[in-house]
């Protein structure tokens, strides 16, 4: 998922890759598991962004405790009941059970015609006060008024809380404690097991048939995966972005899901100039065929530019993979839950199985 420019100043960023048809957004910051049980969370969760304990407790008129991934630890009186997250976070932790405490949410929320945007996931839009919708917006007086006990968020570079603007962030982190959850440089599991973790703390039931049965079906689109990518040995996959000026190829090194789908088997192929922060390599697009995909996952993001936006560009025409039919919506920035990942992978195993190499 591509996202990551520069670190939430006048540019967006996404990781892996990505530029609205109106402008730049986020940089496309940019699915999970193995065989663990859903009681047994990872308590760390290293790499780049983090090496916060993870360790939450409270509730039960107690004092609550959470230490995520900046290594930044939580003490309340009492477990937080007005919750305030960046609307994929958000949306995660309800996957997982959490519900009432969900008061606000920033980011991605609605589109243009009012309907929930895909990365709102399950959340229930229409009862959350929105206090931001797109890169930048942060409504700094709606936030106060939702009287937050705890603002939680994703985090694709050390220390900066995806979509919190930096010019305003001090202002923001000063009317509540923050949790921030690593999802840059880290393989799909990982921030998966620390929404589960921050969803347990915060009072959701891990044992629920809800959640087991979304880690069950996740373990087994994991394995449809890993079969695929093996049936299909030598197929070459790039996952890109494509704004109007730029196409993106997003590196498997540092989007946390590449990095995962690389561990399974897939082929993806691997940018040789990548960015500062490492995410993607920006190609003009004369320059767009310099990697010979046989699949294009491209960024499904409603800030990015989409395939029947690109009729007009002669170069994504002449792409192996586009004339092969091969191109697969890709969602550089997953919802981190087993529920919202779960059909991303299954989708992705089926498009591997049916894709054939172009040369």
């Amino acid at each position: 998922m591509s996202f990551i420019g520069s670190r939430h100043r006048s540019r967006s960023v996404v990781p892996g890759a990505g530029l609205a048809a109106g402008g730049l957004t986020r940089r496309g910051l940019l699915g999970a598991g193995g065989a663990l049980a859903v009681g047994a969370l990872i308590s760390a969760c290293g790499g780049e962004v983090g090496n916060g304990s993870g360790s939450g407790s409270g509730g039960d008129g107690g004092a609550w405790t959470f230490t995520d991934d900046r290594g930044t630890k939580v003490d309340a009186k009492a477990r937080p009941e007005r919750v305030v997250g960046y609307v994929g976070t958000a949306a995660a932790l309800y996957d997982f059970g959490v519900d009432e405490q969900l008061v606000g949410v920033f980011g991605p929320t609605r589109l243009k015609d009012g309907r929930p945007d895909p990365q709102a996931g399950n959340l229930p839009v229409d009862r959350l006060e929105v206090i931001g919708n797109a890169f930048g917006e942060f409504n700094i007086e709606k936030y106060a008024a939702l009287r937050p006990d705890l603002l939680v968020d994703t985090m694709f570079l050390a220390n900066e809380l995806f979509y919190v603007p930096a010019e305003s962030k001090d202002k923001i982190f000063a009317l509540a404690p923050s949790v921030a959850i690593a999802a840059g440089a880290v393989p799909l599991p990982k921030p998966i097991e620390r929404t589960a973790a921050l969803a347990a703390a915060l009072g959701a039931d891990l044992k629920s048939a809800k959640v087991t049965a979304a880690k069950a079906r996740f373990d087994k689109a994991v394995e449809a995966v890993r079969a695929a990518a093996k049936a299909r040995a030598g197929l070459k996959v790039l996952a890109a972005s494509a704004s109007p000026d730029l196409f993106y190829a997003s590196s498997p090194g540092k989007n946390t899901d590449l990095i995962y789908l690389k561990e399974l088997g897939v082929d993806l192929i691997v940018p040789d100039k990548v960015g500062r922060d490492g995410y993607f390599e920006e190609l003009s697009w004369e320059n767009a065929g310099k990697y010979k995909a046989d699949v294009i996952m491209l960024d499904s993001r409603t800030q990015a530019l989409q395939p029947k936006d690109l009729g007009g560009k002669p170069s994504w025409k002449d792409l192996p993979a586009v004339k092969a039919g091969q191109v697969i919506p890709w969602q550089p920035e997953p919802r981190f839950s087993y529920e919202g990942c779960a059909p991303i992978l299954e989708a992705l195993a089926t498009s591997i199985t049916s894709a054939k190499k172009t040369g």
